[in-house]
């Protein structure tokens, strides 16, 4: 059995404005009607003999990776949360200490970003195979991505002699090159992308890191066996894992072991690393102009926009990429997107939301949007999923009336309990406790409008939660 262990972490801030810290790339939908993270769980679960899923992610980001688990069919998937980020070598620590305590130690598992796309599923699913067995005898695979052109933003893998069907010998790793290395790189062809993708056996991995980092395995037994329980989460002992050393499972293990192999992979795969590689996917015009969304040119050449809410219009541009979301527009010469970063730097120095949120904000019964707000007032559009409902609380400071636009919804407000159905609305009083839950099968869609003195996120109080949030 294969268990594909999904790295859902990170932060995404190179396709700022539309991924944010509390929302990044692997959960939007940037190629298709799926997120990265959707995608990521059709293409692992079309590998052979595959077992259940395994992810691991932050705190923040714990309902988001169980709802678009759920969504492909993985209500009951494992979730690791880690306290804090600690790169790759870590995260296949802990995955590995619990894919041996649940499947047993010698259990193959895959490591993978859950970011990346990869067009050729069954390419992928064939490589896996060849992977799998490679990996049998207790040997470390990769993964090497056929290099279609030279690319300096990636790191590369030197292959050697041939071992067995479609696999070779891993002669060494080479850090991210200068154009001209690159381009001898792909002229040469022994050269590979570093797709950060991996196959071993769980007890492999833990005898490496045992010989080469024993310090990191340390800690993260001790994370790992100080670990609580929480449904289908398993949040990390923060105090052990924070201690933990940083690094890339490269550099703690695959650099030094002896006997890797690397498989070839020729999937369409590609990081998503930047605006440049979504301006690929669309069908530009006759003057090299891509459009996604409500857009306009004139007289423009070589523009890549990405309009989400709102018409867009390009006048005389050239070479340029434009985003644009609900609170944010980018705007950036194409050579230059890759500086993005600062940007996002900037934000979180000057602490402003837009490097964290989005308007639309991700909760584990649905979402809300901002709508409108003032000195006393904001109003809000609320989605709550089929069967979810929100907490039973209570707010000090401001009222609540709910308007409900679709669906049904059925409501507590202090004592009683009633259903309102389609142009129906109700008044939740200051101090008054209150929940709303979808008792139906489709969204549930309401405006709330909520009126008081003061208006933030952390005026409740909780009484009762389904998903185990504090009271207050």
């Amino acid at each position: 059995m294969l268990i594909p262990v999904l790295l859902a972490g990170g932060s995404g801030s190179r396709l700022w404005p539309l991924s944010r810290k509390l929302h990044p790339k692997q959960f939007l939908r940037l190629t298709d009607e799926r997120s990265l993270l959707e995608n990521t769980v059709m293409r692992v679960m079309r590998a052979p003999d595959v077992g259940p899923v395994l992810a691991i992610g932050g705190e923040d980001h714990r309902f988001i990776i169980a709802e678009h688990l759920r969504r492909m069919g993985q209500d009951g998937a494992r979730i690791l949360l880690e306290p804090v980020g600690r790169n790759t070598a870590p995260a296949a620590a802990v995955a590995a200490l619990e894919v041996a305590a649940r499947h047993g130690p010698d259990t193959l598992m895959m490591l993978c970003p859950s970011d990346h796309v990869i067009t050729d599923v069954q390419a992928f699913a064939d490589a896996v195979a060849i992977a799998a067995a490679a990996a049998e005898p207790g040997v470390m695979v990769t993964f090497g991505i056929r290099a279609e052109r030279p690319e300096t933003g990636y790191g590369y893998i030197k292959v050697g002699a041939a071992r067995g069907e479609g696999a070779f010998d891993l002669e060494r790793f080479v850090e991210k090159p200068d154009l001209a290395t690159a381009q001898a790189y792909v002229a040469d062809g022994g050269y590979f992308w570093n797709g950060g993708m991996f196959v071993f056996r769980a007890q492999t991995l833990l005898d490496e890191l045992a010989q080469h980092a024993p310090q990191m395995l340390a800690a993260c037994r001790a994370a790992h066996a100080g670990a609580a329980e929480d449904g289908q989460f398993l949040r990390l002992q923060a105090e052990a894992f924070s201690a933990c050393p940083e690094d890339s499972i490269d550099y703690a293990v695959m650099e030094k072991t002896r006997g890797a192999v690397v498989v070839p992979l020729d999937c369409g795969w590609d990081d998503v690393g930047s605006w440049t590689y979504l301006n690929t996917l669309g069908e530009s015009d006759q003057d090299g102009n891509v459009a996604q969304g409500d857009v306009l040119f004139e007289g423009a050449r070589n523009t890549w926009v990405r309009a989400q809410n709102r018409l867009v219009a390009a006048i005389g541009t050239q070479d340029l990429v434009i985003v644009e979301t609900k609170d944010a527009v980018l705007v950036s010469d194409a050579a230059q997107v890759q500086q993005v970063k600062a940007i996002v730097k900037q934000l979180e120095t000057q602490q402003r939301q837009e490097a964290m949120l989005h308007p639309r904000v991700y909760r584990p019964w649905g979402s809300y949007e901002g709508v409108d707000d003032g000195a006393r007032h904001q109003v809000k559009r609320i989605v709550v999923q089929p069967g979810a409902k929100l907490s039973l609380q209570m707010h000090h400071h401001r009222a609540e009336h709910w308007i409900v636009v679709k669906g049904t919804a059925r409501v507590t407000r202090g004592d009683e309990t009633f259903l309102l159905g389609e142009d129906e609305s109700t008044y939740i009083p200051i101090g008054t406790t209150h929940r709303l839950e979808n008792p139906g099968t489709i969204p549930l869609e309401l405006i709330e409008v909520q009126t008081g003195s003061y208006l933030g996120e952390d005026d409740i109080v909780r009484f009762e939660d389904d998903y185990g949030r504090n009271k207050t």
